[in-house]
Order: structure tokens, then C-alpha cells, then sequence
């Protein structure tokens, strides 16, 4: 399968509960994928996709490395632990995801997570093997708190703008120069693989007076804005098939894709541990080139353009995206985020022609007229995406070409050097 064409059908039935979050087939690690979302991004504890992933990479490689010590032919993350035969790999999953999501997420999901793990547990047949399964969890778990205790996940950072307003070029905050984005610590956060996330930092936007920065402008300008006569009705549902919470489409997506793909679990574990690594990786990244560079998205540059200094770009006072988000536009996380998400699939695969039907909730974007849509390889995922960001007037073109790289390259670094098959594997 891994050498050819992998056809996958994502099922509406392989979806999970947006009440319960528990996946209706599937395997342990999928199930605890689908558990651990709900508590992570909630109405009662919302957070933005970036952190989200961050905290879902850190629960997703204790399971892992639970999973690895039972079911063995990977290298572990973390550590290896020793392991009595015979141990369950449901408890050892489970068990591993509860103890740490438990100490990681926010408090107000406490109540859910012990319900969900009481619940879960008690359908595995008591005795030496579940005791035992509990054990490994608990080891796995115990390690990965361990190593991430002071990760800078916590941390405050406030930002500021260097004057009100900002100077032409400079972002500013979606409620102004008083006010805070969101994610200005996600590229302060200990990375995963690496330690630098300087490593992979791009060379910084196209300078506001340049041809490259003002052909981008206009294209913007003219597909992005709220009301544009230029983009089709398809363009614009593109746009909003993109626009869901990045880390919950992704996370669905994912745990579909390995439901149907029949993997079991130590193939899912490290499915989920390559994709969501990278993923998270290149968010660190990327985030932490967004902060550095600052720069201003179309929706200030746009009517502020009379400020840039650049006789080619004409100022529009009404100009308004189709789309917001808080944080500076360059470069762009949904570039780096799904590009290395996708790479990282296709490198477990080995194959990048992947017929992938991707699902996007329609009670989070109730404009969409499509919510399924079926891609035939993984670059024309990340094409598509693009495209919609542009459309949907939160970026700039080169600011999506740089992301990608940031994210092809943070999936090349962790598949080549992490979860790598075992000699008697």
C-alpha cells in the first residue's frame, strides 16, 4: 500500500462526536487523538490552533512512546521503558494520554478527562495485563511531563507596537496597539526536535517599496477583500474550507485518514507522532519568525498604503478582508503548519499520491457550501491552501511560498532524525 496510489474515503461515520469527542471506530490511539482535542480547544477553554497543536504534540508522544514499548519497532521519543510482556496497549495508551493531558490542559477540563478515562479503562478486562498496560502509560507519561516541566508552554509575552500607530510595515493587533494577538509565545517555546528555531528562519518579507511586494499587493487587494469582483463563488468556499480552526480540521482529518487507512496502533501512533511533531515543530518556527519580522497584514497595509512609500500601491479606505486572524502576517502559519503536517504524511507513507477527502465542520463555518472536498496528491493540498489565503485577504503570496518551506523543512529534519524503525524491525 505504501508504495502506490493510497486511496482513502473519510467517512461522515468516522467522525467523532463533537459532544463526546470519542471516535466511533478506530483504535486506542485514534480514540485518545479525538478525547484529548475536545479538551484541549472547547467552548469553556478555547485556544488558538497554534498552542493547541503544541499542547496535543506533547500528550500525542507520550502515547506514542506508551505505544512503542508494547507494540516495539520504532525508536522511542522520549525514552525507552521496559515493559512485562503480555502488558495492554489500551491502558498503556490510555493511560498515558490521561496523565498528561491531566497536568497540561486547562483545569476546567479535569472533570472531563477523569470521566473519560474512568470510562474507557473500565472496558478493558481487569487483571496482570492491564495492570501492567496502566504501569508503562503512567512511565511514559511521567517522562514526558518530565522533559517538557519548563518548556516556556506557560510563559507571558506580551507584545507592543513600536509606536500608535505602527510605523508603514509593522503589524498591528486586530483591536489595536493596546491590545494583544494571540500565539506571541508559541516561537518561545522549546521545540521538540531542535533547538534553535532560528535554524529554519526565512529571509523576511519583500521590502514595501519593491515590484515583488507590490505585484502581491494587488493581487491581494483585488481577490481578498470582502466584496471582490474578481474572486469566483468557488474561490471564495475555498477560502472558507480553509478558514476552520487549523488544529481541530487537522486533528479530524488525521484520525480519519488512519481509521480508514485500517493502521493499527503502533502504525497510528507513529503516523500521529510524525505529523503532529512537524507540525508542531514548524510552528515554533514559524511563529518565531512572525515576531521577529512583524509584519502588516493587507488588511492595515491595504488602507494605510498611502503611508509605504510606494507610488505603485494605491490606497483603498474601505478595503476589508474576507477573513481576520490576530497575529503578524509573515510568514504564514497555515503555510508552515499544513505543509509540514502533509510532508510528514507523506513521508510515513512514502508516497505523495494520497486521494484524501478532507472534511471541514460546517457549524464552525456555517458560509461553506462544501464541506468535503477530495484531493488526488498532498502538494495539491497545499496549493489549494495557498490559493485561499490570498483569497481569503489574510496574506501576502510570497509570505505562503515562505511558509512552506519553513514547513518542508522542519518534516524533512524530524522524519529523517525521529521515529525511525527499530534494526529487528
Amino acid at each position: 500500500m505504501r508504495n502506490g496510489i493510497i486511496s482513502i474515503f473519510l467517512l461522515l461515520c468516522c467522525c467523532f462526536s463533537e459532544q463526546t469527542g470519542a471516535a466511533q471506530s478506530g483504535n486506542v490511539v485514534t480514540d485518545w487523538a479525538a478525547i484529548i482535542q475536545v479538551a484541549i480547544n472547547n467552548a469553556n477553554a478555547p485556544r488558538p490552533p497554534a498552542s493547541s497543536e503544541v499542547l496535543h504534540t506533547i500528550v500525542q508522544l507520550a502515547m506514542y512512546d506508551a505505544a512503542i514499548a508494547i507494540e516495539g519497532g520504532y525508536q522511542p521519543y522520549v525514552m525507552r521503558i521496559w515493559t512485562p510482556a503480555g502488558a495492554d496497549v489500551r491502558a498503556a495508551v490510555a493511560t498515558a494520554a490521561y496523565r498528561t493531558a491531566r497536568m497540561r490542559v486547562d483545569p476546567s477540563q479535569a472533570a472531563y478527562l477523569d470521566a473519560q478515562y474512568n470510562t474507557y479503562v473500565a472496558g478493558i478486562p481487569n487483571g496482570l495485563a492491564k495492570s501492567d498496560g496502566i504501569h508503562v502509560g503512567e512511565r511514559a507519561a511521567a517522562a514526558m511531563l518530565a522533559l517538557r516541566a519548563n518548556d516556556g508552554f506557560n510563559n507571558v509575552i506580551v507584545y507592543q507596537c513600536s509606536s500608535n500607530p505602527p510605523p508603514p510595515g509593522e503589524f498591528e493587533p486586530n483591536g489595536g496597539c493596546s491590545t494583544q494577538p494571540v500565539d506571541a509565545k508559541v516561537g518561545e517555546i522549546m521545540p521538540f526536535t531542535f533547538r534553535d528555531p532560528d535554524r529554519f528562519r526565512p529571509d523576511g518579507p519583500n521590502g514595501i517599496t519593491s515590484h515583488a511586494y507590490t505585484r502581491d499587493f494587488i493581487e491581494t487587494r483585488d481577490y481578498g477583500r470582502a466584496n471582490s469582483a474578481f474572486r469566483t463563488p468557488e474561490q471564495t468556499d475555498i477560502a472558507y474550507f480553509w478558514s476552520e480552526h487549523a488544529y481541530v480540521h487537522w486533528n479530524r482529518n488525521l484520525i480519519n485518514l488512519a481509521i480508514s487507512s485500517s493502521l493499527n496502533v503502533r502504525e497510528t501512533s507513529r503516523l500521529f507522532a510524525m505529523a503532529h511533531t512537524a507540525a508542531a515543530d514548524a510552528l515554533i518556527a514559524g511563529f518565531h519568525a512572525k515576531y521577529l519580522y512583524r509584519f502588516w497584514r493587507p488588511r492595515t497595509a491595504i488602507p494605510r498604503a498611502d503611508t509605504d512609500d510606494n507610488p505603485d500601491t494605491e490606497p483603498d479606505a474601505i478595503w476589508t478582508p474576507l477573513l481576520t486572524v490576530n497575529h503578524p502576517e509573515y510568514p504564514s502559519a497555515h503555510g508552515f503548519y499544513s505543509t509540514a503536517l502533509t510532508e510528514a504524511v507523506g513521508r510515513y507513507f512514502h508516497t505523495r499520491r494520497i486521494t484524501w477527502t478532507l472534511i471541514t465542520s460546517k457549524t464552525a463555518v456555517p458560509q461553506l457550501v462544501r464541506a468535503e472536498r477530495t484531493y488526488y496528491d498532498l502538494k495539491s493540498i497545499t496549493r489549494e491552501i495557498d490559493d485561499a489565503r490570498v483569497w481569503a485577504g489574510l496574506h501576502w503570496r510570497q509570505s505562503m511560498r515562505d511558509g512552506d518551506e519553513i514547513g518542508r523543512e522542519v518534516a524533512r529534519h524530524v522524519t529523517r532524525n525521529f521515529f525511525r524503525p527499530t534494526h529487528r524491525h
